[in-house]
């Protein structure tokens, strides 16, 4: 029989309710009305030129944008426990949406790329969703085998396995970009998860030469490559957006040309409202605008990064691996597409998350920001839980510092118990890779 003081703690702790990070709602609104100020401008000239009016593109960004709030408020109310129920789902569904694209009458092409599906509507890139449902199903593949990763080479090997295959059918579509952002996520997952970095370095050692051979067999990707390494060379072909993307940047300056006068998005450059979309921010707004900007994602990741770090301490360790696996995509994806637009990067074909023009790109970063969000409701609430508890008067035992309300409180056994050092049995995770 359940004493009548500890029916009333658990009810008292049913009740507690938990509140969103306000500063990564904040960055997020930042980044997303600093993206409709971009988009309208850089995306007016184009519009114009394909005869559908000056604000085709702005108003197509803002209904993405809109429908993603949407999915975003949809996955804030889902408890974590019930999206890591059904992760191997998840994984199949990854599978299924990168081969939808090749069947005929599903899969859309574009400039000889086969990476959509025809919704009717509108065309979805899979790969975004991938993105999303990859993070997830490894993130529940970590807390399950967290004490197995760093010693057994094929509890390293499935995570890896699964990431190399869906690279394999990303290239056939092809999208090399992607491909290589997949498998950083995941190295980057199962470094922190416990992998040791000397068996992560000999499956990197032994993959990137076959990457390099992919790269360089298809006749494109070795123009890239040239114009990358020296696009004045060829400044009206090969080169041509790369050095219209610094032309833009030059004339930035300072303090920019001011908002709205970019001259390089007026058909000088090329994608100017999405992948290159950050040359006309730099344009327009000048340093102080980039600086803005790559500051905003900064502050994000780091955010990100330490609501995870939070996370696992408080032993929940399912929503601090998609805490960092979401960090990782946003954080990486940023890094490279700025640093394409900078002349640093090869191009990749990726979008500025939250600021470039898109579909899909848009709809699921949006969800991923809801998983993040939802992550952050639930630690506040399971720390709101702890001080209950310790205002009681109870001792905080291990068994109370992961408390979930979606376990009733007379089963704090339910909880996941933290790990320690290698060779011990209590340790404090994520490791950040060990090297012994």
């Amino acid at each position: 029989m359940i004493p009548a003081d500890r029916t009333s703690q658990a009810t008292k702790l049913d009740a507690l309710t938990g509140r969103y990070d306000p500063w990564l709602l904040g960055l997020v609104l930042a980044l997303a009305g600093l993206g409709v100020v971009m988009v309208a401008s850089s995306s007016i000239a184009i519009s114009e030129g394909l005869d559908v009016g000056p604000f085709y593109f702005l108003t197509r960004h803002i209904v993405f944008l809109c429908l993603g709030l949407g999915l975003a408020w949809g996955m804030m109310q889902l408890e974590l426990k019930l999206v890591e129920k059904y992760s191997q789902w998840l994984l199949l569904g990854c599978f299924l949406l990168l081969l939808a694209v090749f069947l005929p009458g599903i899969g859309h092409t574009v400039n000889g790329a086969q990476r959509w599906i025809n919704l009717g509507v509108s065309n979805f890139q899979a790969v975004e969703a991938v993105k999303v449902l990859l993070i997830i199903w490894l993130a529940s593949y970590l807390v399950r085998y967290r004490d197995e990763i760093g010693n057994r080479w094929r509890t390293l090997l499935k995570p890896l396995g699964v990431a190399g295959a869906i690279t394999a059918i990303l290239l056939l579509q092809p999208d090399f970009g992607s491909a290589a952002l997949i498998l950083a996520i995941t190295g980057g997952m199962v470094w922190l998860g416990g992998a040791r970095i000397q068996h992560l370095a000999l499956m990197a050692a032994l993959t990137l030469p076959a990457l390099a051979a992919v790269a360089v067999a298809a006749p494109y990707r070795v123009a890239r490559l040239k114009s990358f390494l020296d696009p004045w060379a060829d400044p009206f072909d090969d080169g041509f957006q790369l050095t219209q993307a610094l032309i833009a940047i030059g004339r930035g300056e300072w303090f920019g040309v001011g908002l709205g006068g970019s001259v390089q998005k007026l058909f000088y450059l090329p994608e100017a409202h999405t992948d290159f979309i950050f040359s006309v921010t730099a344009e327009e707004l000048g340093f102080v605008g980039s600086f803005l900007i790559i500051a905003l994602f900064a502050a994000f990741s780091a955010r990100t990064f330490h609501i995870g770090m939070r996370a696992v301490e408080m032993r929940r360790h399912f929503a601090g691996f998609c805490a960092f696996g979401v960090g990782f995509w946003i954080s990486l994806q940023s890094f490279v597409s700025i640093g394409v637009n900078l002349g640093i990067l090869p191009t990749k074909g990726l979008t500025l998350p939250l600021i470039s023009s898109g579909g899909s790109s848009v709809l699921m970063t949006c969800v991923a920001i809801g998983l993040l969000l939802r992550v952050s409701y639930e630690l506040d609430r399971a720390e709101r839980q702890v001080a209950r508890i310790r205002g009681d008067g109870e001792a905080p035992s291990d068994e109370h510092a992961g408390f979930d309300a979606a376990v009733p409180a007379q089963s704090p056994a339910a909880v996941v118990p933290a790990v320690g050092p290698r060779g011990s049995r209590h340790r404090v995770e994520p490791k950040f890779g060990a090297v012994a």
